[in-house]
Parts: C-alpha cells; sequence; structure tokens
C-alpha cells in the first residue's frame, strides 16, 4: 500500500486539523469573553491563518497583523471625507485595493499577502460602512481587534503546541532537492541522456524559488534553531549554477561526439564523475579527495589555445572547464547543505566563509505588466459591482461586492483563477447547507459556548483534516468557513431565516461575479504572461549585452531561473514545451552567461584588444532587442562571422590567460546562438 496516502490522512493531517479547531474555539471564547460584536471574524482569521508549519504560522501572522492594520487605516482616512460622494468613495476603494494588489504582485514572496491583506481589509471595513460613515472608526478599531485574536490564537496554538518544524521541513527540501540535482547531473554526463529527464531537470527551477519562499519564514522558527538565511542564499545561489553548467556540459559532450572526437580521455573522466556525483553522499574528506583528482583531470583535458588550435580543441577545452566548474558547484552545495544542518555558525568546511560572502536576497522577475493587469482587474471589479450594487438598492449586495472584491485580489496572480473560484463556489455552496443546518437545527437545542463547540467539533475536525491536503483545501476552506457565519458563532441565537438566506445569495453571487470578472479580464493571462516573461528575458539580455560595467551573473541566473519557474507550469497549461526552440529559456540563460564572461574581459582589457568583443555584443543585444515571441528567427550570419574573427583575434593574443577566457566565452556563445552551424575552418 501507497504510504503517501496513510501519511497525508493520518497523524499530521489530525493534528493540524485538532490544532486549527483549539484556535478557532480559542479565539471565539476570546471574543465572546470580552464582548465583542462581531466574534465570528476572530474564528474564521484563526483557521485563515492555520498552516502546517510553525515558522510560517509566525511569519505569515505577523504579514497579516501589519496588513490589517494598515488597511484600517486607509479605510479610516478614506471615509469621512467620501462620505457623502459614493461615485468617489467607490473609486478611492478600488485605487486602494489595485494598489496593494500592484505592490504584492511585484514582491512575489510569502511577505506580498501583507500588501494585498490590506486592500481588502479595506474593502471589507468600508463597503458595509457606507450606511453609517460615523462609525467608521469604531468599526475599523473593532475589525483589528477581532482579526488579531483570531491571528494571535491561530499563532500560539500553531505555533507552540507541538510545531512543525520549517527548518527540519526546508533541511527535508534540501536533501531531495541535492539527490534530484546530482541524479540530473550524472544524466548531463551520460554520453546518450535520457530525452525525458530534460523536462524533470527543469523542476530545479522551481526547486530553487521554493527554497528563497521557505526562507523567508526561517526567522519565525520556533521548535529548533534556525539555519542562517545567509547560508540558505548561498545554497540557491549553487543549485541555480547547476542548470547552466550541466547542459553546457552536455552540449559540448553532443558536439563531440557528432564530430567522432570525444577522446578516451574525456570519456573516463565523465564516467568517473558519473560515478563520484552517485556517492558524493558519503564523507566529506573523501568526497572532497575524489573531487580535486577529478578536477585535476579536467585541467590536464584543456589543450593550450593558440593559433594553430583546431575547433576540437576549442570544445575539449570548454568542457573542461565547465565540468570542472560543475563538481566545483556540486561540492559547495554539499557543503553547505551540512552547513545549514548543524546547530551553530562554525563553517563546516573552509569554502563556506568564502560561498556565504556577500549574500543577498535572490533577484526575481518582476511582471510590470501582469501587476498592472491584475491591479486593474481587481479595481474594475470594485467598480463595476459597486454600480450593480447601488443600482439594485439591495442591502446585501455590498456582500457580494466584497466577495468578489477580495476573490480578484487574491487570485490576482494565479495564472488560471477559475480553477480555484469554482472550487471555493462549490465550497460556498456546502458553506449554505451547512450552516443552514447548524443556524436552524441544531443551535436552537444548545445552551452555552461549551455546547456549541462540542456540536461544531465533528464538521470542524474533518474539515480541518481536508484543508491539510493541497487536493481538497480549496473545497475545504470555504465550507469550513461557513460554520464561522454570523449566524452561527454569534452573541445571541438569530432565528431570521430571511437574512439568512439574503447573507447566503449574497455570498453565493459574489464568488460568480468574480468568476464572471475574471473570465472577462484574466482568460488570456496565460498566453500573454507567456509573451511578457519571454520578451522580458530577451529585453533583459539586450540590455546587458551593452552595459559597461562588471556583469552581475549571479543576479542574471537567479533571475533567469526564475523566469524558467514561472514558465514551465504556463507552458504546460497553455500545450507547450519548454524545450521547443522559442521556448528555450534555458538556453538564452546560458547565453546570458556567456555576456557576461565576455564583458568581464572587456572590462579587463584596453579599448584597442577589446573591440571584437565590443562588436560581438552589440549584435547579440540587437539580435534579442527584435526578437518576437510568436517565432524565434535565426541569428543574423554576420554576427556568427564575427564571434569567429573575434575567436581568431585572441587565440592569437599574447597573454595566456586572456586567449581562455576569450575562447571559453565565444564558443559557448557560438553553440549557444548557432548550434547547427559548421565547425570552423582548419585552425584557428
Amino acid at each position: 500500500m501507497n504510504a503517501a496516502p496513510l501519511a497525508r490522512w493520518g497523524m499530521p493531517a489530525a493534528l493540524f486539523s485538532l490544532k486549527a479547531y483549539a484556535a478557532g474555539m480559542l479565539a471565539a471564547y476570546i471574543s465572546f469573553s470580552i464582548g465583542l460584536e462581531r466574534p465570528y471574524w476572530a474564528f474564521l482569521t484563526s483557521y485563515i491563518v492555520a498552516a502546517p508549519l510553525a515558522g510560517a504560522v509566525i511569519s505569515k501572522a505577523l504579514f497579516r497583523v501589519i496588513g490589517t492594520f494598515i488597511g484600517a487605516t486607509a479605510s479610516v482616512i478614506m471615509v469621512p471625507p467620501l462620505a457623502h460622494s459614493p461615485e468617489l468613495l467607490t473609486l478611492a476603494i478600488a485605487s486602494w485595493l489595485a494598489l496593494c494588489v500592484f505592490v504584492s504582485l511585484l514582491d512575489r514572496t510569502p511577505r506580498s499577502y501583507m500588501f494585498v491583506l490590506a486592500g481588502y481589509t479595506a474593502v471589507l471595513i468600508v463597503l458595509p460602512a457606507v450606511n453609517t460613515p460615523g462609525e467608521i472608526f469604531t468599526d475599523a478599531s473593532l475589525r483589528v481587534q477581532e482579526i488579531t485574536i483570531g491571528i494571535l490564537c491561530g499563532s500560539l496554538v500553531h505555533g507552540v503546541v507541538l510545531p512543525n518544524s520549517v527548518s527540519t521541513f526546508l533541511l527535508g527540501r534540501v536533501a531531495m532537492m541535492l539527490r534530484d540535482a546530482e541524479r540530473w547531473s550524472r544524466d548531463s554526463l551520460e554520453l546518450e541522456p535520457d530525452p525525458r529527464v530534460e523536462a524533470e531537470r527543469r523542476r530545479l527551477a522551481q526547486d530553487v524559488t521554493e527554497l528563497h519562499q521557505l526562507s523567508i519564514h526561517l526567522p519565525f522558527e520556533t521548535s529548533r534553531p534556525a539555519p542562517r538565511v545567509r547560508a540558505v542564499r548561498a545554497l540557491q545561489d549553487q543549485l541555480s549554477l547547476l542548470m547552466p553548467l550541466g547542459a553546457a556540459v552536455a552540449d559540448r559532450v553532443a558536439a563531440l561526439r557528432e564530430r567522432g572526437t570525444l577522446s578516451a580521455a574525456a570519456a573516463s573522466l565523465l564516467a568517473d564523475t558519473r560515478s563520484w556525483l552517485g556517492t558524493i553522499e558519503g564523507e566529506r574528506a573523501e568526497r572532497e579527495r575524489i573531487a580535486t583528482g577529478l578536477k585535476a583531470r579536467c585541467v590536464a583535458l584543456e589543450p593550450e589555445v593558440a593559433p594553430e588550435a583546431a575547433w576540437d580543441d576549442l570544445l575539449q577545452l570548454s568542457l573542461g572547464s565547465r565540468l570542472a566548474s560543475l563538481i566545483d558547484a556540486h561540492l559547495d552545495c554539499r557543503d553547505l547543505a551540512e552547513q545549514l544542518g548543524t546547530p551553530d555558525r562554525k563553517p563546516v568546511s573552509p569554502r563556506i566563509p568564502r560561498l556565504l560572502e556577500g549574500r543577498r536576497n535572490r533577484e526575481l522577475h518582476r511582471d510590470l505588466a501582469g501587476a498592472l493587469r491584475g491591479a486593474a482587474g481587481a479595481a474594475i471589479t470594485i467598480v463595476v459591482g459597486c454600480a450593480l450594487w447601488i443600482g439594485s438598492g439591495w442591502h446585501d449586495g455590498s456582500t457580494a461586492v466584497m466577495l468578489a472584491g477580495v476573490f480578484l485580489a487574491l487570485f490576482s496572480a494565479s495564472d488560471n483563477p477559475l480553477v480555484p473560484l469554482w472550487m471555493f463556489f462549490w465550497g460556498t455552496l456546502i458553506a449554505s447547507v451547512l450552516g443552514m443546518v447548524y443556524a436552524f437545527a441544531i443551535l436552537p437545542r444548545m445552551d452555552g459556548f461549551a455546547e456549541l463547540a462540542v456540536s461544531l467539533a465533528p464538521m470542524l475536525l474533518v474539515l480541518g483534516s481536508l484543508m491539510h491536503s493541497p487536493r481538497f483545501a480549496g473545497i475545504a476552506l470555504p465550507a469550513l468557513l461557513g460554520l464561522g457565519s454570523p449566524f452561527i458563532i454569534a452573541i445571541q441565537y438569530n432565528d431570521n431565516f430571511e437574512s439568512f438566506a439574503n447573507g447566503s445569495l449574497a455570498q453565493l453571487l459574489g464568488v460568480l461575479f468574480a468568476i464572471v470578472m475574471a473570465r472577462l479580464l484574466q482568460t488570456a493571462g496565460v498566453e500573454h504572461a507567456i509573451r511578457r516573461t519571454l520578451r522580458a528575458g530577451w529585453r533583459d539580455i539586450a540590455e546587458r549585452a551593452n552595459l559597461m560595467g562588471p556583469p552581475d551573473v549571479r543576479g542574471w541566473i537567479n533571475r533567469m531561473l526564475d523566469r524558467i519557474a514561472l514558465l514551465s507550469p504556463r507552458l504546460a497549461l497553455a500545450g507547450k514545451q519548454p524545450g521547443e526552440p522559442l521556448y528555450d529559456v534555458l538556453r538564452d540563460l546560458r547565453t546570458g552567461v556567456a555576456i557576461a564572461e565576455l564583458r568581464q574581459l572587456r572590462l579587463e582589457l584596453p579599448p584597442g584588444r577589446a573591440a571584437p568583443l565590443t562588436a560581438v555584443l552589440a549584435e547579440v543585444g540587437a539580435y534579442y532587442r527584435h526578437m518576437e515571441p510568436e517565432e524565434r528567427t535565426p541569428a543574423d550570419p554576420e554576427l556568427l562571422e564575427d564571434i569567429d574573427a573575434a575567436l581568431h583575434r585572441f587565440t592569437k593574443d599574447e597573454d595566456r590567460s586572456v586567449r581562455r577566457q576569450a575562447a571559453l566565452a565565444l564558443v559557448s556563445l557560438r553553440r549557444n546562438l548557432f548550434p547547427e552551424a559548421a565547425a570552423l575552418r582548419g585552425t584557428l
């Protein structure tokens, strides 16, 4: 029997559900005890903040408290001066929500929820207060108190009672990532790599992004000493190197085999490196001893770059250099993984201080157009919804508008928001039925908080365990939130069925309205997102090719890997393959690395000697600047001629180091842009 389902539905899910139930009841009890007007907000919030990992709960709680306070403050500022002008108030709240969504989409880290929460908290406070603007400060302060109680109760229970360590989870994920990366590298070194592994290999980009997201929660760890964030950042950087280096090695092996010039020494070195990667989890001293020998053989494999060097010599030079760098990157990954697992900060190897030096936050892709699109969608939903609500004169219409605005804000980052919205609709429908049964069949027979808690326990525990599963969470959460209805979690019993029916109908119509607006505003989002991401990478290459300052290779690799992580699921959703020439972002990544190497060399040379490099870089920039997502046009043959001319020129340079650097970068650029081009004729 498969153990995964047992783990999903076993103790972890049960414990999570029990803690969520305890947090919800604690939040409700405190709210009842101090006489808060709407205790269901505290109950609902405790479930919304629930998460399996303790550090994630604490960090998200902090972000939510800040976002709630900012949203409430914005409400108090907006309503009084615009209380008698509903049109201007509608535009103000729509603009505020749009601004918050825009900033959250640009941030793209777990703290981005702080911004989107600030936006829709204002919506939740302002719209119900339209008819009583004089009470806005009281309403806002009560919402902050209720929501904060829910956040604190959820954080206390999940963060202190049998907490699940985010550090333990991160270290487990790191171990899996390293094993996968080493397996993929072994396949890259095969003389005939398995093409089925190519798509799987690209998952490394998503792994690096996941590692970055998890590291945001490390400072909030509660159950054990957390790894240093700098060490996680360093590991991200080294993992990021594996994809371009592994792809470069595989390309050189394929090129040499195609020409029938892969030497026996090179084949033996590749086989021994594969064997080393298979045993890399052993003792560090043995790992480093073998790696030192392999790198020495890589150096011995490199021929001297000289005017009489042939094209095969340059390919072998590139193979030896990239293979040595790949070995180094795997060594660094293993050392950093050991450093993450140690409770103290003493370096586990002499390599660690160098790897940690100058580490910073990971550079991410910023989709300005996508953020504007998402922000505009949320704003338009509020404006259209308010117009329909005010025009209809339906009192409970504010609930529908609130929910629609919240959903468009929450799912603005989704490439296909219709899927979670439909799940939310069915969950809300289930919630309406459950709420009706509890409000009008069960609660009239209950007396006191203890009986209320006992009566809610069966459904809350079942739905809470379903929340633990990503497959069912989209339906379980809204169904569970229905049990937080103001007709159930209330100071006194309310038997007004008409009011209940109006509220339930408003919730369902709010979700349906959000679905309609998402279909109108975001259904073309996947294709547009693919084009924007491709254009951003090409524009980035074009700009970097013409910069005169020092290259930021680490930042470039991080940003391009983030684009690969974004593109892979979008291409799958659109029925396209990431490895197709038009969508081969990994090739663009390697091109950017070669450009950085050429720019660095150009900085070290006087203008006269660097002129051939400047010409090549200018043409590369022009090529990428004019590329369009509809069709990847081949590079200009003149660029190939200029690359070859630069190779001829630099193999004659008097400086051995310059000859080697230029050859490595130019060979990489030639293979990336002209993989089908004939080899250079004769000697250089």
